[in-house]
């Protein structure tokens, strides 16, 4: 008897070819190997909305509305599914019109057909100019200002929303999820060596987050620090935490745009980024980096950490992240970042790459987050924490395939007649973990 999920089997397997992973239909039936997770088709609008945006996007929208599930370990589902996808992409010839035919009728039977679903609450809906400073704005309340709690539920102490840097790598069920908290404080401190920060300098810290940089280097380095946020959550934060830590005479936190930066009568022996070049889009790169060439004196030090993307890979990171997590964010290959810094005006004296410490750090964040599940779905509904699980395991996975990257960029502002200010040597000390 030919059952819901051979129906659907029959479906998908002329897109997909073979199933890397069994089905459960919403009748119960099940279908495709016997080994590894299941996915879950609780009902048709699942695939209704891959039939209106098959792919990336329509697999997301199911799943983050519940329509889709995992009965088992979501990455390894996600890492059993991409790997078939790759390996038979090139090999699976295209559909025929009879193909396409026979996937229609299936689709009749099984009752799919139908109107567009509607997206869920949880994507962005952006409206205006792209990158203008208002949809800038929305942009970054979308992905940061679900409240400072959810957060706290996933970062470390310190609230750094990067990747950490690692003495040994993160092992999921093995490590203790607490020791990310020791990557992102030695992370800190390689910026801050990087910088050359000294008692009395002055830190501009551009895309500041929660504050995690800018109260490091006031609280272990001595300087007067200050951060640029766009997040109206992220800035009430910080300022909390300068008036709890007595750092008001040396830590200030500013909500601005960082086209609003103005770096007269003031410059700044040092200015930091950290993952926040990725938000200002590819037209506005150029005016980004000039703003932080623009902040510095001559001789001062730049530190920007920033994500990159293999030459293959999508600049928004692909339809989920860029429907659901950061809108208008956009990668390129690190080269290419590195040419536009180079025009602004600035020498590049380093670029270190930390990759593989991106992985350890999302994977930390993941079992944080599934420890706090009960506590996160209480505050932002069920939605969103699906949302954030597809976040972080796919991130993890994207990182670990290579499919993006994280580099810190060290760069100068030359002096009037060439001169650096570096010493001939590198001081930050070397990396424990080779890569």
């Amino acid at each position: 008897m030919t059952t819901v999920a051979d129906r659907l089997a029959g479906l998908l397997e002329p897109a997909l070819g073979p199933l890397p992973v069994r089905i459960r239909a919403w009748d119960g039936s099940e279908a495709g190997p016997s080994t590894g997770p299941i996915v879950v088709i609780s009902s048709r609008k699942a695939l209704r909305r891959l039939l209106w945006s098959p792919g990336e996007l329509g697999l997301a929208q199911a799943y983050v509305t519940g329509e889709i599930d995992v009965d088992g370990d979501i990455a390894t589902g996600f890492k059993q599914v991409w790997a078939a996808h790759r390996s038979g992409a090139a090999a699976r010839p295209e559909l025929t019109r009879s193909d396409k035919l026979r996937m229609l009728r299936t689709a009749a039977r099984l009752g799919v057909l139908g109107r567009r679903p509607a997206p869920p609450a949880s994507q962005s809906a952006l409206r205006g100019e792209r990158h203008s400073k208002a949809r800038d704005r929305d942009a970054i309340a979308h992905h940061y200002d679900l409240s400072n709690e959810f957060y706290s539920l996933i970062l470390d102490e310190n609230m750094a929303y990067s990747s950490g840097y690692w003495s040994a790598p993160y092992v999921r069920g093995v490590s203790d999820p607490a020791s990310v908290t020791d990557a992102q404080r030695d992370k800190l401190d390689l910026v801050c060596r990087k910088l050359d920060l000294k008692p009395g300098m002055r830190l501009l810290d551009v895309g500041c987050g929660w504050g995690s940089l800018i109260l490091h280097a006031a609280q272990h380095y001595g300087v007067h620090a200050t951060g640029v946020t766009l997040s109206a959550e992220q800035h009430a934060f910080v300022s909390e935490r300068i008036a709890e830590r007595g750092l008001a005479d040396s830590v200030a936190v500013r909500l601005q745009d960082y086209r609003e930066i103005d770096p007269f009568p003031e410059a700044w022996d040092a200015v930091s980024s950290l993952e926040m070049g990725e938000h200002v889009g590819q037209e506005n790169y150029g005016t980004y980096a000039s703003a932080l060439f623009a902040a510095l004196k001559p001789t001062g030090r730049l530190l920007l950490q920033q994500m990159s993307r293999r030459s293959d890979a999508r600049p928004g990171g692909g339809e989920f992240i860029e429907a659901f997590i950061a809108p208008d964010m956009h990668m390129r290959p690190v080269g290419e970042t590195i040419g536009l810094i180079a025009q602004a005006g600035f020498e590049i004296r380093d670029v270190h790459a930390l990759r593989e410490h991106y992985v350890w750090t999302v994977e930390a964040w993941l079992d944080t987050f599934e420890s706090h599940i009960d506590e996160l779905t209480a505050l932002v509904g069920e939605e969103v924490v699906r949302v954030w699980r597809l976040y972080l395991v796919g991130g993890a996975l994207t990182f670990e395939e290579g499919r993006m990257g994280v580099d810190q960029i060290l760069a100068v502002r030359p002096g009037p007649a060439g001169q650096s200010g570096m010493p001939p040597r590198r001081s930050d000390g070397p990396s424990t973990i080779v890569g």
